[in-house]
This record gives C-alpha cells, structure tokens and sequence, in this order.
C-alpha cells in the first residue's frame, strides 16, 4: 500500500487549506514537517499572534474551530469582551485558550527563545509529532494596497473582511530574512517537497521570498496542490491577490506562479491546466476527503519518486 511508505515530506504551509491536508496526512503518517509562513503575525496586546503557525498546530492536533479554520474549537471569549468593557477593542477576536498559546510564546521570547524554538515548545505542547518550522526569524509582514492606502493583512482579512478591491501587496521586511537552519534542513533532507493548497499570494509568496528558499525548491522534487476549483478559490481572498499580481485565478495561474522549480501540480477532476499535473477531487469537506487526498499525494509523490 501507499500510505505504508515512509517518505520524508516538507509541506510549505499557509494558514488555511493547508491545514486540512496537513491532518489528512498526519492519519497516515505523524513525523513530517512544515515550512509555515509568518508574514501575517502581528503584535496584540503585548504578545505575538503567529496566526499560519497556530492554524497548522491546532488542525494537526484536532484542536482546530474547523468551522472558523482559525482558533480553537470550544473556546471562551472572556478576557475578549472583558478588554472591550474596559475600552480596548483588539480587533481580532482572541479566544482565551488561544491566547494562552500568543502568551507563552511570547514569554519564550521575551526570555530569548528564536521563535523556532518557541514554536517547538508550543507544538510538544499539543502533543504534535511533525516539526512545525517558521520559515525565518525575522519579522515580515504582509501589506494590501487598496484605493484607501495600504493596511496590514490581518487589517484587510479580518477586520475589512477582504473587501477592499486589491492593488498590489508587499511583505515589508522580507529582503532582510533568510531561512531557518532548521527550515533549510527539513527542505533539504526530504524526499518530497508539497506545496498545500494555501493562497498563492498572501501564504506561499513570503516563504518563497525568504532568502534561501527558492535555491533550495530548485533542488527537490516539488508538487502543488492547488487552492483554486474551476476559476474560483475554494475560500479566502486569493482571486483579489492573484488578479492584484498579474496571475491567472486558475490552476494554471497557480503552476505559472510556481513554474521555476514545480514538477507536477495536483488540480480538481476536470480543471485545465497546461502543466504536469494530476487529477483528482481536491475539495476537502470532511476528515475522510482529508486522508483521501493525502493518500492521493503520496500515490503522486511515489511516482515520481520511482
């Protein structure tokens, strides 16, 4: 059987999408890792919210709201509304579990902890097998261009709910980063390099702007899966980013963006793509189509292995 390989695999990972495949595939197989973006953090209330780095924690722990596909399922919202009484709005709604996470994290870093280092402790934590990586220590983040100026991702995401039309996006900082030693090593040493179906723009265009990251892409056999079924995201603002950068919304935009160092892009049964590629139905609506696909992928990984 397939699933039965133990083949080394590095996700590159968003927030969104990725998660889904990533507890898929931590059914068949627990040590893996994952390249995970950090464009989108943000400072609130003292503490770090590594909001891509949690989503793919928590997914793979069962954790996960997977209503919301952010924060953790049950939570109370208690310190939240306390801050809002006392004339603090947050902005994000932080659920008091969550923020225990934003808080230790940020006490290890306080304390002079690298965020690799954090991220470790905080994952062992919720008993995670796979070596969740941060793609750099450095701080980066992510700005829209709007007709209203620029604002910060989590401002045009989260409190605008993305509906400013979209211009440009920058990720201010990244020219200074580079990759992780631990990142570097996890690329490096696997058999296979996924992809996962994030945002193409927002979620895998910083890590791929991270000093080191390409080169090492260019080396390894690399598959996508992509985030977009019949010219529509399946969630998320990636028509809007991908317009605002020129892209095709399609599969086949997503396999020009990778073109330099993708071999092969998994797309939904029927999608046109002009690319190596695979078929197969990529939507993921239950834990069932979460393990169906990562099984798929490691079909797709052995072939191209051989």
């Amino acid at each position: 059987m397939v699933e039965d390989k133990n083949y080394d695999l590095c996700f590159i990972s968003g927030g969104t999408g990725t998660p889904k495949l990533l507890r898929g595939y931590s059914v068949l197989n627990p040590y893996f890792s994952v390249v995970v973006n950090v464009a989108e953090d943000i400072w609130i209330s003292g503490n770090k919210l590594c909001p891509d780095i949690d989503s793919v924690i928590y997914a793979i722990a069962g954790v996960i709201d997977d209503e919301k596909w952010w924060g953790v399922k049950g939570d109370t919202f208690v310190t939240h509304e306390r801050l809002k009484e006392l004339g603090f709005d947050e902005g994000l709604m932080i659920g008091d579990t969550d923020r225990a996470t934003h808080i230790a994290r940020s006490e290890l870093l306080r304390k002079g902890y690298t965020l690799t280092q954090a991220t470790r402790i905080v994952k062992n934590s919720f008993q995670v097998k796979a070596e969740i990586l941060p793609a750099c220590e450095e701080e980066v983040k992510t700005y829209v261009k709007t007709p209203e100026g620029w604002m910060h991702f989590q401002e045009f995401w989260v409190l605008r709910k993305g509906e400013p039309e979209v211009e440009d996006v920058e990720f201010r900082g990244v020219e200074k980063a580079v990759i992780t030693e631990d990142a570097g090593r996890a690329m490096e040493n696997s058999d296979a390099v996924v992809i996962g179906p994030s945002n193409p723009v927002t979620s895998i265009l910083p890590i791929l702007e991270v000093k080191g990251v390409r080169k090492l892409l260019k080396d390894r056999v690399v598959i996508a899966v992509s985030p977009i079924v019949k010219g529509k995201p399946v969630s998320g603002p990636a028509a809007k980013l991908m317009k605002a950068k020129g892209l095709e919304v399609s599969a086949n935009g997503v396999a020009e963006f990778y073109s330099d160092f993708l071999d092969l892009i998994v797309v939904h049964s029927g999608d046109r793509c002009s690319y190596r590629h695979e078929e197969t139905n990529i939507l993921m609506k239950s834990r069932e189509d979460e393990v169906r696909l990562a099984k798929f992928l490691l079909g797709v990984v052995e072939k191209l292995l051989r």
